[in-house]
């Protein structure tokens, strides 16, 4: 378990421009104090990050919605009243608390509060907004472990928290609340049925206007190895045909699906939430393994499917590098 010492060293390095790798219940953050735009910038430096992306400010409690946007509308009281702290972000009119380096120069900001212990004491003892986008480099694989964020980026960070493994594995789902209609721009660890029961409406996933988001560029959350979809049961035959002509192939499956040679069996659990859970690590696994493709079955788009559904097909999507 993290240390009061531990909490408060994290602080330090924040109050001092530094990065810490905070762990949540989606994925680890990059932390940076939202407030001071060189620790930002920092940010972006490290990830090779675009300066256009935005980035989500992570805050306490719900009520630091008020001066971080311009107008907090009902609805964001009330998804922020479910969810909170939880992995739902809302996008708002930001306020001039927010600057262009968090935002991306966009008129909004995201804010989310965790739903992890040591992120929440971090928050608490830090008494701010901390910026904290994914603390791997920029397009790769997510980190849901501490390992994997020293694995990453190594002495580029100052200091990581473990908090043990992400309870939930998929990056928040992200909701701009900013326009005349709710809008999701992420799905993600709040299922958005869940959403839309509290809102009591459906809410749409289509863009009436540019936005930028995280996580939304086609190619993303995308191991070294190449990511090839099967249809569900048919994971075992896609791989045993890509197999061969010096090729070595992966196919992820529950433990009860029999996986010949010569295929690298990545285990995954039989279950959407779980598969959530554990998807980036298998695509870590897959490139410990060193395989040239991994194949895993594309699960239904309910509950968390959706998230993980999105993240499969970005992962899976053409490679500008």
């Amino acid at each position: 378990m993290t240390s009061p010492e531990s909490i408060a060293a994290a602080v330090a390095v924040l109050r001092r421009g530094g990065l810490v790798g905070l762990p949540t219940e989606t994925v680890y953050g990059l932390a940076a104090d939202a407030e001071n735009e060189l620790a930002v910038r920092r940010i972006f430096a490290v990830k090779g990050r675009p300066s256009t992306h935005p980035l989500i400010v992570h805050v306490a409690q719900a009520s630091s919605m008020e001066s971080w946007a311009t107008s907090v509308p009902p609805e964001a009281h009330r998804l922020a009243s479910a969810f909170w702290p939880g992995p739902l972000t809302l996008v708002l009119k930001r306020s001039p608390r927010a600057s262009d380096a968090v935002t991306g120069g966009q008129d909004t900001v995201a804010l989310r509060v965790p739903g992890h212990p040591v992120a929440l004491a971090v928050l608490r003892a830090f008494d701010g907004g901390v910026a904290a986008p994914s603390a791997n480099r920029f397009g790769r694989v997510s980190p849901t472990r501490a390992e994997h964020v020293r694995a990453d980026l190594g002495s580029d960070v100052d200091l990581v928290l473990d908090g043990g493994p992400a309870r939930v594995g998929v990056e928040s789902t992200i909701v701009d609340l900013s326009g005349d209609e709710p809008l999701l721009l992420r799905p993600g660890g709040v299922p958005v049925e869940s959403v839309e029961k509290v809102l009591e409406r459906r809410i749409s996933r289509v863009p009436g206007r540019k936005i930028r988001a995280p996580g939304l560029l086609p190619s993303h959350y995308a191991p070294r190895a190449g990511v090839l979809l099967a249809e569900p049961g048919g994971a075992v035959a896609k791989a045993l045909a890509l197999a061969g002509n010096g090729r070595k192939v992966a196919v992820a499956v529950p433990e009860a699906v029999e996986v010949p040679e010569p295929l690298v069996a990545l285990r995954i659990p039989a279950d959407v939430d779980g598969l959530a859970r554990e998807l980036y690590t298998v695509f870590r696994l897959a490139d410990e393994a060193k395989v040239d493709v991994a194949v895993i079955s594309v699960p239904g788009e309910e509950g968390l499917g959706l998230a993980v559904v999105d993240r499969l097909r970005r992962a899976a999507a053409p490679r500008s590098s």
